[in-house]
């Protein structure tokens, strides 16, 4: 997911990054106002579906850096929430998300005193439709074990109207290189067998 990609790419950033998620079960309002909990069991094992999907990031620059802590608590729907939104739309204040899930989140942190709301410090930004496809295409491009798969992680990216970025032909061209090689090995021992 787009958040999970976030959350990856807060190493870059940041020294130290801890991240907690975990399944909330949130009340509904029903037609006469009143409150209930209902979820969705799938499998023949009637395994629970939560409502909700949280996640709670704590990351430090460096652990030399005098700069405060990082913080943010996110609270999104258990289902697609698709490319026109972003991540402060779902940030929760932590205390909300602690009595909505009944945890209490780096209890050895003061999130009174020397903690940055995240999203004021770092983007917040999730990627937009034409990055993750890029991303997408480069994962498929990494791991093809066949031209043709090579051949069709690419076409399905121009079928999508998107161009290739930099990244994503060196990545492309290595690996067909490397799928050539291979090929050509194969095509040997088969003459010398």
């Amino acid at each position: 997911s787009r958040m999970e990609m976030y959350c990856r790419e807060l190493t870059e950033r940041f020294e130290d990054v801890w991240v907690v998620s975990g399944p909330l079960t949130l009340p509904q309002t029903n037609d006469d106002g009143k409150k209930s909990v209902t979820y969705q069991v799938i499998g023949k094992d009637d395994v629970a579906v939560p409502s909700h999907l949280y996640k709670v990031i704590l990351a430090r620059r460096s652990r030399t850096s005098t700069e405060p802590l990082v913080l943010g608590a996110f609270v999104v729907p258990n289902n697609p929430i698709g490319f026109n939104h972003q991540l402060t739309e779902f940030q929760v204040n932590i205390e909300d998300l602690e009595k909505m899930s009944g945890l209490v989140f780096f209890p050895q942190v003061d999130k009174t005193k020397g903690v940055k709301n995240i999203c004021e410090v770092d983007t917040c930004k999730l990627m937009g439709f034409k990055e993750f496809t890029l991303y997408i295409t480069a994962r498929k491009v990494q791991s093809a074990r066949t031209l043709h798969r090579l051949e069709k992680a690419m076409s399905e990216l121009r079928e999508a109207g998107i161009e290739p970025d930099e990244y994503l032909l060196k990545v492309y061209k290595k690996k067909e290189e490397e799928l050539l090689q291979e090929k050509q090995v194969v095509a040997r021992e088969g003459k010398a067998g």
